[in-house]
């Protein structure tokens, strides 16, 4: 059988990185057993805290964010986002109207944040606003104006474009201030926010013929890159790569898949399947091999041998079984021939006050209202 030549000359190293913080806010109505609101703020990428209108209270979901802020910092997030519950449900109305709705389901959402480079300074910050799905209008850094790429929003856009402080402190806030938050909380969660953490890398397909995707799981931080090589080559065709997604323990997955249908099979051991870590200097490197692939075919020969294990396993028992039930009648038959103890004597008195059966009878983020000038009104400009 062949082996599986896993290269790691893995050494942890220092590395510029981008750090970001983000928050969400989304607004609904028409959706059963969900929250009217909900607010949660991230970085890195890492959820920090979350707020909805059913728990009424911003929760810390880091321990570094339990351990570094108090409790007078969780209960004024937590009335700046009562407030914001109040602004955004409103504006979910107002943009209905814009659109001339009445009920069904409909979603409105902002996002804003920023991000800062810890060895050039550089910052870029964004603020925009969604509706079911599709962009509705956006603040611009550089002109500080709005942009509106739907005509239902162009009120609106006309209106903040005259609020010419409220552009320059919105500039200020996505420039100046989120910036210092950044580094704050990077400060707050470095030991967690900054480690590295290598992946497990496997091959998997659905059977012989699908495609073959590369899956590398339990890496930290998400800034990696997963792709296929042959020689030292990067190959492009035929390959799908997918979305960076998050782990439950806040580790990350991706995978890269690639049909190799019209390539033999002596050809595919010179493929490789490469992933790239910010902060490590050496390539994950891992070679295609046949023997180590996960398919669903496998699967099955391994839940078939289990059956038929099961299956011998019953059938000898069932057959003891039988062999016990028949050693047994042939011992009665022998007994029943042999008198009985009492026999010679007076048999047992039916009156007996004790019944044969007697003795067998037992009795389970801050919100941009504490790190921001920005007010209420300035979270749904509708």
């Amino acid at each position: 059988m062949k082996t599986l030549v896993l290269f790691l000359v893995g050494v942890h190293c220092a590395a510029a990185v981008t750090h970001s913080l983000q928050y969400f806010y989304t607004a609904s109505s028409g959706i059963p057993n969900f929250p009217e609101f909900v607010n949660l703020g991230m970085l890195d990428g890492v959820q920090m805290d979350y707020y909805d209108s059913n728990i009424k209270k911003v929760i810390p979901k880091q321990d570094w964010m339990a351990k570094t802020e108090g409790p007078e910092y969780w209960d004024r997030q937590t009335q700046v986002s009562i407030g914001d519950e109040q602004v955004f449900k409103s504006n979910i109305d107002v943009v209905k109207q814009r659109f001339n709705q009445t009920g069904g389901v409909h979603v409105f959402q902002m996002m804003y944040g920023c991000e800062w480079d810890n060895e050039t300074g550089e910052v870029n910050g964004y603020e925009q606003f969604g509706y079911d799905g599709e962009d509705l209008i956006a603040f611009d850094l550089k002109t500080e104006t709005w942009i509106a790429p739907r005509q239902q929003a162009l009120i609106t856009k006309h209106k903040l474009d005259q609020n010419k402080a409220l552009s320059a402190s919105q500039k200020n806030y996505l420039t100046q201030e989120c910036p210092e938050w950044v580094k704050k909380y990077v400060n707050y969660g470095e030991s967690s926010l900054m480690r590295t953490v290598l992946p497990s890398v496997s091959f998997l397909q659905k059977n012989s013929s699908s495609p073959i995707s590369c899956h590398a799981t339990g890496f930290y931080p998400n800034r990696a890159d997963l792709v296929w090589s042959k020689d030292g080559e990067e190959i492009h065709e035929g390959v799908d790569k997918g979305e960076i997604l998050p782990n439950h323990d806040g580790t990350f997955q991706m995978s890269v898949e690639m049909d190799f249908s019209s390539v033999p099979e002596e050809e595919r051991k010179k493929y490789e399947c490469v992933f790239q870590l910010s902060g490590v200097k050496e390539d994950i490197i891992t070679r295609l091999d046949r023997a180590v692939i996960l398919t669903n075919e496998k699967n099955a020969l391994i839940e078939n041998a289990l059956t038929t294990m099961i299956i011998i396993i019953i059938a000898a028992v069932v057959l003891l079984a039988a062999v016990a039930l028949i050693g047994l009648f042939v011992y009665k038959k022998k007994m029943a021939k042999l008198p009985l103890p009492w026999s010679t004597f007076d048999k047992p008195s039916s009156t007996s006050s004790t019944s044969p059966s007697d003795s067998l009878l037992g009795r389970t983020s801050p919100t941009s209202g504490s790190d921001s000038s920005s007010d209420g009104a300035e979270k749904g400009p509708v």
